[in-house]
This record gives structure tokens, sequence and C-alpha cells, in this order.
């Protein structure tokens, strides 16, 4: 059976085929002044097998929100993945693949030394009683213990 192609990029690749933690180029769109914005599809856990819990990737998601910015000022955005399975990260006019890897690496240790979440209260954010900093720790933790493979998109 032949799929239609899908406007979205993620909804187009084959989910049974990829092995996580990797990270890999999802987009690159071109503004009308010629910026470039890279986003990265940084997924930490196997699709449709496991999910990230939502306290722990909420807090995840502001820990590399603010310090992925102490290690580059070319991030635009760091989403997570509504499935629970990783993160979408912007870049602009950075298309250094493994630079990229390192602003990530860099980020994640960052994390693990990290005493509190940031903006991990009500005037900050929308759902301040959703975090766990140790959570957040344990899946950044797990996720550099297998930096090793996060160039190996597929099974």
């Amino acid at each position: 059976m032949t799929e239609k192609k899908m406007n979205v990029e993620s909804f187009n690749l084959d989910h049974t085929k990829v092995k996580a933690p990797y990270v890999r180029l999802a987009d690159i769109k071109e503004g009308q002044n010629g910026d470039r914005i890279h986003k990265y599809d940084l997924r930490i856990c196997q699709p449709n097998k496991e999910h990230m819990e939502m306290p722990a990737l909420h807090s995840l998601e502001h820990l590399m929100a603010e310090m992925s910015r102490n290690h580059t000022d070319k991030v635009v955005d760091i989403s997570p993945m509504g499935c629970q399975t990783g993160f979408y990260i912007a870049l602009i006019n950075h298309d250094d693949y493994d630079d990229v890897l390192s602003i990530i690496e860099k980020t994640l240790n960052d994390v693990l030394t990290a005493t509190e979440v940031p903006a991990c209260n009500e005037m900050q954010c929308g759902w301040a009683a959703s975090h766990s900093l140790e959570g957040a720790q344990k899946l950044a933790k797990g996720l550099l213990a297998k930096r090793s493979e996060w160039t190996e998109v597929f099974a």
C-alpha cells in the first residue's frame, strides 16, 4: 500500500524503522531574506514502545530550553513532541550537525548538575505543579549513556 505524502515531515517517517535514541535533521526552512531554520528530531524514547512521563518531559523541556542558550545563540526553540518520545530543536543559520550534537551533549550535562528547574512557578509556567527535576535528570543520564548511538537513526 502506498501512503499519501503528508505535509508534516515526521508523518512521512516510518516510526517502525527508527532506533532511539538519535538526532536527525528533520527539515530546513529558508526565509525570504536567506535565513535558514534547521529542525532536528531528538528522539529519546523508542516510538510506540516507550514514552517520557509528563513531569520529567516538562522539566527537561524547561532545562534544555534555558541551558542550551548558554552554549549557542542559534537556538530558536526546543519543543516536546506530543507523542512524548522526544523533542524538536530548531536552530537558525546553523547546519553543523556535529556541533548540534555537542550543544545537546553540553546541555544534557548541565541538566545533570541542575539543582532546580528554571521557571518552575505559577508566574512563569502554565502548569507549574507538573515537574520532576529527578525525572529530567534520569532522562538526560540515559540519553548521555547512549551518546555514541545518536547518529544511528535506523535499526
